[in-house]
C-alpha cells in the first residue's frame, strides 16, 4: 500500500508569519498555483482516494489534486490541524515577545508545549496515527492500494514520527514545505516505510518556514 502525505499549498498565514492552527486561512494566489502544479506532478501516481483536513487550505489543495488524478475527496477530522488555542491567528513575532518561555519551547521541543485550551503535539500524533491505521485497515479490505492525505505541517511531522517510532524530540527533525509530498509504504510484514520525504521539484516559488 502506498500513501501520499501532502502538505497544503501556501496561504497568507505562511507568507506573513502567522501561527495558523485551526484559523481557516485559504490558499493565496501562489498557493493555488502550487496546488495545480502538485496535481500535475501526481497525475500518474495512481491515487484512488484523497482524505483531507476540513480546513479550506487543505481541502482546496485536495480538490486540485483530485481534479488531476480523478479521485474522490473525503473530509477526515482526524487530520485536522493542531488546535493552538490562544496562539491561533497571531503573528509569530508577537508570540515570541509576549510568551518568550513558551516560544522557546516551541522552537526547541514543541512536544513539551502545553497551552491553555490547546492540543499538544503528542495529542495530534495520537489521533493522526490512529486515523491512518484505521484507513489502512479499511482500504486494504476494499483492495485500494494507493491513497493520499492532505493536511498540515503540525500533523504530518507527528504522524511520520509516530508510524516510524521516532522518539521525542522529533518535530524539528522532519521538514515538509507547502505543497510538498512525501510517500509512505505499508505492508503487514514490515509496517510503515518512508520512501520519499518533502518532494518539491514541481514547485517554482515557495518559502521555507524555519519555525
Amino acid at each position: 500500500m502506498r500513501i501520499f502525505l501532502i502538505r497544503h499549498g501556501e496561504t497568507r498565514g505562511n507568507r506573513e508569519g502567522f501561527f495558523r492552527g485551526r484559523s481557516d486561512f485559504p490558499l493565496n494566489e501562489n498557493g493555488v498555483k502550487q496546488a495545480v502544479a502538485l496535481g500535475e506532478a501526481l497525475r500518474d501516481s495512481g491515487i484512488q482516494v484523497i482524505y483531507s483536513s476540513p480546513l479550506s487550505r487543505a481541502y482546496e489543495t485536495a480538490q486540485r489534486v483530485a481534479s488531476a488524478v480523478g479521485a474522490e475527496v473525503l473530509i477526515e477530522e482526524g487530520f485536522n490541524n493542531i488546535n493552538l488555542g490562544p496562539w491561533e491567528g497571531r503573528k509569530k513575532e508577537e508570540i515570541r515577545e509576549k510568551y518568550p518561555r513558551e516560544f522557546e519551547t516551541w522552537i526547541t521541543v514543541p512536544e513539551n508545549l502545553r497551552l491553555p485550551g490547546a492540543e499538544s503535539v503528542l495529542e495530534v500524533q495520537e489521533r493522526s496515527v490512529k486515523t491512518l491505521k484505521k484507513l489502512v485497515k479499511e482500504l486494504s479490505e476494499k483492495k485500494i492500494q494507493t491513497f493520499a492525505i492532505v493536511t498540515h505541517r503540525a500533523v504530518l511531522k507527528p504522524l511520520i514520527a509516530g508510524v516510524l517510532d521516532i522518539k521525542i524530540p522529533f518535530f524539528w527533525k522532519i521538514h515538509v514545505d507547502t505543497a510538498s509530498y512525501s510517500i509512505l509504504e505499508y505492508s503487514p510484514e514490515r509496517g510503515f516505510t518512508l520512501k520519499l520525504l518533502n518532494q518539491t521539484s514541481h514547485l517554482q516559488n515557495f518559502i521555507v518556514e524555519e519555525y
